[in-house]
């Protein structure tokens, strides 16, 4: 055992113990997003939303970081992960808003609640739903889907972003009635693409580039591929996927085009893209992807989440699917049929994908694209935020009832 988990052990966990034995503050909430990697997602947006009632002010508003320079506006504080704070600061909260799963030794108050905001519409399944598990620090399925449940049942709230999220999340978190009449789901959509429906505007969008150092004069590709569950460098760090031959974009697309690479927040890469200046550009872990969406002309991912959330712009979408049978077929599986449900063209060359790119014909998706968005965002109005809000201040002073 390290010096490090030796403290935590003998020193910060027994306090901890103690620290649950104090009040809980009904006016006290805790943040957290990607575990405390960045400030985004849904918890960064409704706290915004927060700020922008005025509650900040009327609230006592924490959020947890790896980074404590991250930025963040509003009257707030900020703790440091896993320090004695933030122990502090789980234990007296009467409100946690998080969108990842927490460490096992994280345990929250009967008399609090615990709103899991959750990141994404799936594709790939998930938790209970999986059949094999290739993830780092998992030894089997069976041991990984035992921590998963456990996790979930912490959980009061989870947020979904559509109807078909919300009956597959009963299913894969074990979040139904069948094993917890208490707890709830909230249909809501996602406080996270409130602003693509609000900030949607040419104006908005100028001052972005403009701050983003992006070029006005070019098309924007937003490059955001998901992580593989088997290529990783150790637990929770994973490898970014690099199939796409950057030097062939360059090449053909250049003259016109600029890429904004962003990665997922579980890759931890150090790749070098001086070659590439003034054609990719990419932004550290604390940019809030939501911003790049509304920069961008058109998407390309694979299976990430964020084609659920860029369809609200309208705007063209490419699927560089270079592994589709062997992520589909051994890593994960899906939740539907890609080939028939996915509104844009797939390639699994750089070459075919700039053919799609180039030809793109709007015409040839748009039912696709119309029925997408109908499945998958028909809540996301720009007030998803706002019913979240509601409901949490509802809970705050709400007495719960705990069954002993």
């Amino acid at each position: 055992m390290n010096i490090k988990n030796s403290i935590k052990k003998y020193m910060i966990l027994p306090s901890y113990a103690l620290m649950r034995k104090l009040p809980v503050n009904n006016n006290l909430i805790v943040f957290e997003s990607n575990m405390g990697r960045n400030y985004s997602g849904n918890p960064k947006h409704i706290y915004e939303e927060m700020i922008r009632q005025g509650l900040d002010k009327k609230l006592h508003c924490v959020w947890i970081l790896e980074d404590l320079n991250t930025s963040i506006p509003g009257k707030h504080k900020k703790v440091k992960r896993s320090r004695m704070m933030y122990y502090y600061f789980l234990a007296r909260a009467k409100i946690w808003v998080f969108d990842t799963r927490d460490p096992k030794y994280v345990v929250k108050r009967d008399q609090g609640y615990y709103i899991q905001t959750w990141h994404g519409t799936p594709l790939k399944k998930l938790g209970m739903d999986m059949n094999d598990v290739f993830m780092a620090g998992c030894e089997n399925i069976d041991a990984y889907k035992n921590n998963f449940y456990k996790d979930t049942q912490k959980w009061d709230v989870l947020l979904s972003q559509n109807d078909f999220s919300t009956e597959i999340f009963k299913r894969a978190f074990a979040f139904s009635g069948e094993y917890s009449p208490s707890r709830t789901i909230w249909t809501y959509g996602y406080p996270r693409n409130d602003i693509l429906t609000n900030n949607n505007q040419e104006e908005h969008i100028s001052k972005l580039k403009k701050d983003l150092g992006i070029p006005q004069d070019k098309k924007v590709l937003l490059y955001a591929p998901t992580w593989r569950d088997d290529q990783y460098h150790a637990k929770s760090k994973y490898k970014f996927a690099k199939a796409m031959d950057f030097d062939l974009l360059k090449e053909k697309l250049a003259d016109d085009y600029i890429i904004i690479v962003k990665y997922h927040y579980l890759v931890m890469e150090n790749i070098d893209w001086s070659d590439y200046g003034g054609f990719v550009y990419t932004f550290g872990a604390d940019q809030d992807i939501a911003d790049l969406y509304l920069v961008s002309d058109m998407l390309i991912t694979d299976y990430s989440s964020v084609m659920f959330d860029y369809c609200i712009l309208d705007r063209p979408m490419f699927f560089f699917m270079y592994d589709l049978e062997s992520y589909r077929d051994e890593l994960r599986g899906f939740y539907f049929d890609v080939l028939e449900e996915i509104p844009g063209p797939i390639s699994k060359t750089t070459e075919a994908l700039i053919e799609d790119i180039v030809d793109y014909d709007q015409g040839v998706y748009e039912n696709k694209y119309t029925d997408f968005k109908e499945k998958f965002v028909s809540y996301d109005d720009g007030k998803a935020a706002q019913r979240v809000i509601t409901r949490i201040l509802e809970l705050k002073d709400t007495d719960k009832v705990v069954a002993f």
